[in-house]
C-alpha cells in the first residue's frame, strides 16, 4: 500500500473562532412565535448596517444562487425584564451596534408605526422584549451578563 492511500488525509482545518459575537437577548416570557419573530426582526438590521457580518452568497451544485447569510453564528439568550434592561444599558454605555424590539411593536403593523412607537418612549422606559448586539466577543459577553442561553 502506498503512502498516498485515501486513508492518509490532510489534518482537518482548525475551527474558526470569531473575535466578534452576534447575540440576541429575548425576554423569557414571550410566546414561541414571538421569540422567532423578534429574533428575525432584531438581526435584520445588522446585515444592512454592518456589511462585515455578512458572508458570501451561496450556490448549490446546480448553480442556483442563494442570498448570503451571516458569516458567524447568532447566539440567542433569554432573561427576565430586569436582565434585558441591564443589558440594554450596558450596550448603550459601550456604544455597541444594537437593535431593540419593544412590546409596543406587537400591536403595530408596519415599519413607520414601529419606529414611531419606539420614538414615543424615553430610553429608560422602553418595554424591551428583545435586544440584539454585535461587537467584540468580550464586550458582548459583558453586555449579556446574567442572561442564559436560550433552551
Amino acid at each position: 500500500m502506498s503512502s498516498t492511500s485515501p486513508l492518509n488525509t490532510a489534518p482537518a482545518p482548525a475551527p474558526v473562532r470569531f473575535d466578534t459575537k452576534i447575540a440576541v437577548l429575548l425576554r423569557a416570557d414571550l410566546e414561541p412565535w414571538q421569540r422567532l419573530n423578534v429574533t428575525a426582526f432584531l438581526v435584520s438590521g445588522l446585515g444592512a448596517t454592518l456589511p462585515e457580518v455578512v458572508g458570501e452568497p451561496y450556490e448549490d451544485a446546480d448553480g442556483i444562487a442563494y442570498l448570503p447569510m451571516f458569516r458567524q453564528p447568532v447566539l440567542v439568550f433569554e432573561g427576565d425584564k430586569e436582565t434585558l434592561k441591564a443589558a440594554h444599558e450596558r450596550a448603550l454605555s459601550r456604544a455597541l451596534p444594537r437593535a431593540v424590539f419593544t412590546m409596543d411593536l406587537f400591536s403595530t403593523g408596519n415599519d413607520r408605526d414601529n419606529r414611531a412607537a419606539v420614538r414615543a418612549v424615553p430610553t429608560a422606559e422602553l418595554d424591551l422584549v428583545g435586544l440584539s448586539v454585535y461587537g467584540p466577543r468580550n464586550a458582548v459577553d459583558k453586555v449579556l451578563k446574567g442572561a442564559r442561553m436560550h433552551p
